[in-house]
C-alpha cells in the first residue's frame, strides 16, 4: 500500500524491526507551547521505547505528556530510505524494580557525571514509510 506521496506504507512489524536498528532517535514534544526536537539515545523494550536522559535535561519536561519519536535513514539524493514515527504517552520510570531492569538494557549513555532518568514511551501509534 502507498500513501498520496507515493511512499510505501510499512506494517507494524516492519516498523518494529526498523526501530531496533538505530540507537539515536528524535524526541518531539512541546515546551511552553513551542515544539522541541531533541536527539536522544533509546532502545526498544517490548511495546515501548526507552529513553535515557541526564538529570537537568530540558527533555524531562516531556514527562507525562504525549510525544512523538522518530527515526529515519534516507539517502541524500532521496533515492532510497525509510522513516518510522511513534506517538504515545511518556512516563518516567521511578519504581526501583523497573529502574534496575531498565539500567540493564543495552542503552547508550553519555558519561556526564549526573544521574540518568529513564523515560518510557508507549507505542500507541506506530507508522512508517519507505521510498520505493
Amino acid at each position: 500500500m502507498y500513501d498520496a506521496a507515493g511512499l510505501q506504507l510499512l506494517s507494524r512489524e516492519e516498523c518494529m524491526q526498523l526501530l531496533r536498528t538505530a540507537v539515536i532517535g528524535r524526541l518531539v514534544y512541546t515546551d511552553r507551547a513551542l515544539p522541541v526536537v531533541h536527539p536522544v539515545p533509546y532502545v526498544v523494550d517490548g511495546e515501548t521505547v526507552v529513553l535515557r536522559v541526564p538529570e537537568g535535561s530540558s527533555t524531562l519536561v516531556a514527562r507525562d505528556t504525549i510525544v512523538a519519536f522518530q527515526i529515519d535513514d534516507i539517502a541524500h539524493d532521496l533515492s532510497k530510505g525509510w522513516s518510522v514515527m511513534v506517538v504515545g504517552h511518556v512516563t518516567e520510570a521511578v519504581d526501583e524494580v523497573d529502574l534496575a531492569r531498565l539500567r540493564e538494557l543495552p542503552l547508550a549513555a553519555r558519561r556526564h557525571g549526573r544521574p540518568d532518568h529513564y523515560l518510557v514511551v508507549d507505542l500507541e501509534v506506530l507508522t512508517g514509510r519507505r521510498i520505493p
